[in-house]
């Protein structure tokens, strides 16, 4: 049996959808699950791809996460998300910190702490601004 550890990148084929989540056959060895709550984008039965160990529970099977593990990961690839969507959207999206979790998942493929933690960067980095009732792409001229 294949030894796993968490953060480990694994090749995941989806499985059977429940109530809970998605069971997928990770690396080909073993059963995972894949929460509900943690996918934000469109899965089918039998499609691959990429998935993170996020925990090796006592019965051998794993959770898995569809995003790096970790809080370095996951805020860089969400700002790249954010800042893609304000570029098709002519740099303003009518997003902010009080939207409803559901839009912005819905929008943004993320979760709403995600959403945060993104924006925050962006805004110490001094790439986006916070407006009333949205946030705004500052575009750098060289």
């Amino acid at each position: 049996m294949e030894e796993f550890e968490v953060g480990q990148e694994v090749g995941i084929v989806v499985g059977s959808f429940s109530k809970i989540g998605i069971t997928v056959l990770v690396d080909e060895v073993c059963e995972g699950m894949l929460y509900s709550n943690e996918v934000y984008q469109r899965l089918e039965e039998g499609q691959r791809l990429k998935g993170y160990v996020k925990k090796v529970r006592d019965d051998g099977k794993l959770d898995i996460s569809l995003q790096p593990i970790g809080f370095r990961n996951s805020i860089t690839k969400f700002q790249v998300q954010i800042l893609n969507a304000l570029r098709a959207h002519n740099g303003f999206l009518p997003i902010t910190d009080k939207s409803e979790p559901d839009t912005i998942k819905y929008e943004l493929g993320m979760s709403k702490k995600a959403f945060k933690n993104a924006v925050g960067g962006l805004y110490k980095n001094k790439v986006v601004v916070l407006e009333e009732n949205g946030i705004r792409l500052l575009e750098h001229t060289n």
